[in-house]
């Protein structure tokens, strides 16, 4: 896109109505639209002249289905893959823009919808599209002569010689494809979500992007927000002042004030309450703050991070998650592939793990035979990495070997599940919340009631754990000291 001239847009919709409330908010936004009001037409425009943007319905007739729509979405992507698209939905249909999301959209917003929000959402996508350009055209200046007109690969090697990109092992296109994206963004102060499933990596994306960010200078604050309890929520993001309450004998810096001039990266941002979400949303919407007890706001400049294993469209669709909210953390949103949908990375990735894991407990070099390689490939991991290095270590410090091969991977599996018998755990004739109420009672023995290490144990945020201890009637946990810990899963 040229400078010199207005962000070309091609508005897609069958309501005339909202054609002509969408043209006349970009054009006194200073963008250049232009309207269709079906898929074919569309097409033909988008093949005859050059458009930045597209902004595209879900439906097109009385069905509400979206085949339509997401048909539409599919022949753009194949015929314009740089193209990004933003998706215009019904709220009974969040659903259905986050499949077209996973199929290549960039983002989605809802009618009706927020102008101001609307207008920076485009702005962003436009911005990201302008840098996804230059940096291709740079790889194509830098190609051979020979290869003239030729599309350059996208490769690990490429993106690491641009970004730093250390800790992140992978080289499938998926991964490439978000690590490209995440150089991009970086640059900017765009607030990010990044979608996953839990041990997938999540943290480590965000790592990335505050490290090639012109904030790296200063440490990142990472905050696991479901370890947050309710009652000291205001106090641990706010901070608080001398005798704001009984315990509060000195004043004391929240996790707002510590990241100004950095990133404040919330994981697990889908364990927020409504509360919580009320509060945090007036810092994000003007970056300013009031500290407990205080009479006075302070302001915090800040770019934010947020990650969640939960879809938060569809908790905005149900009501447990705020609109207004999802919309200042959405701006830009990043999907990480699960483990076994880039399954040629478990090599990469076992290799890195095992020489880690050996360094860690001082071992000589550990090596993996092919017949474990292809075992380790074959599994459906639906812990992702993190389950694959609880594997991997588990197999190591059993086996004592210096080469690991496929049987020892399964002899260690079958120790597990020989001691899981041997803990006295018959499921049969119990029912679901049964089974869950037992394992919570084993963890919380094994761990001495520590809420901390039992949610880890359990794969449960704390506020995860608090709800099923009050379903179960098993009170709050004696001895958990441990207070609400800082640190951000992935």
């Amino acid at each position: 896109m040229e400078s010199s001239r207005k962000p070309r847009i091609l508005i897609i919709d069958d309501d005339s109505a909202v054609l002509v409330s969408l043209a006349l908010l970009l054009k006194q936004s200073g963008l250049d639209p232009h309207s269709c009001d079906d898929p074919r037409q569309a097409l033909a425009l988008l093949a005859a002249e050059p458009f930045d943007l597209v902004l595209q319905d879900m439906n097109f007739s009385l069905q509400t289905s979206g085949e339509e729509g997401l048909a539409l979405l599919g022949r753009i992507r194949q015929q314009h893959p740089a193209m990004p698209v933003l998706l215009m939905t019904a709220w009974g249909s969040i659903a259905l823009a986050v499949k077209g999301m996973q199929a290549g959209a960039a983002n989605f917003f809802t009618k009706p919808w927020d102008n101001a929000q609307l207008v920076e959402l485009i702005r962003a996508t436009l911005e990201l599209g302008q840098r996804n350009a230059a940096s291709d055209a740079a790889a194509d200046a830098a190609g051979d002569a020979g290869y003239a007109g030729a599309q350059p690969a996208l490769t690990r090697a490429a993106l690491d010689r641009q970004f730093d990109f250390s800790g992140i092992i992978g080289e499938h296109p998926a991964l490439l494809k978000l690590l490209a994206t995440v150089g991009q963004v970086a640059a900017t102060r765009a607030p990010v979500l990044i979608l996953g499933e839990s041990g997938c990596g999540k943290e480590l994306i965000a790592d990335a992007i505050h490290r090639n960010s012109p904030r790296a200078a200063q440490a990142p604050v990472k905050i696991n927000m479901g370890a947050i309890t309710p009652s000291l929520f205001e106090s641990e993001m706010f901070g608080h002042v001398r005798g704001a309450f009984t315990d509060a004998k000195a004043d004391r810096k929240g996790h707002v004030a510590a990241a100004h001039g950095s990133t404040l990266f919330m994981d697990e941002i889908g364990e927020l309450d409504r509360a919580g979400q009320v509060k945090l949303l007036r810092v994000l919407q003007d970056q300013s703050y009031l500290p407990v007890g205080a009479s006075r706001s302070e302001q915090a400049d800040m770019r934010v991070v947020s990650a969640t294993n939960r879809e938060l469209a569809e908790q905005v669709a149900s009501g447990e998650f705020r609109e207004d909210l999802y919309y200042r953390l959405n701006l830009i949103t990043l999907r990480l592939p699960p483990l076994r949908e880039r399954r040629s990375d478990i090599a990469l990735l076992a290799r890195h793990i095992t020489a880690e894991v050996a360094a860690s407990y001082g071992l000589a070099d550990v090596s993996l035979a092919q017949s474990a390689l292809d075992w380790l490939g074959a599994q459906p991991w639906p812990g992702n990495i993190r389950q694959l290095k609880q594997t991997l270590e588990r197999t190591i410090l059993l086996s004592g070997k210096r080469m690991l091969a496929q049987a020892d991977f399964v002899d260690a599996e079958q120790r597990d599940a020989a001691a899981a018998r041997g803990s006295g755990l018959d499921v049969d004739g119990m029912t679901l919340e049964q089974v869950e109420r037992h394992m919570i009672e084993k963890a919380m023995e094994q761990h001495q009631g520590n809420i901390s290490r039992v949610s880890k144990a359990l794969g449960l945020s704390r506020n995860a754990l608090y709800r099923r201890l009050e379903r179960h009637g098993m009170g709050s946990a004696p001895g958990d000291a441990d207070g609400g810990s800082a640190g951000a899963g992935t």
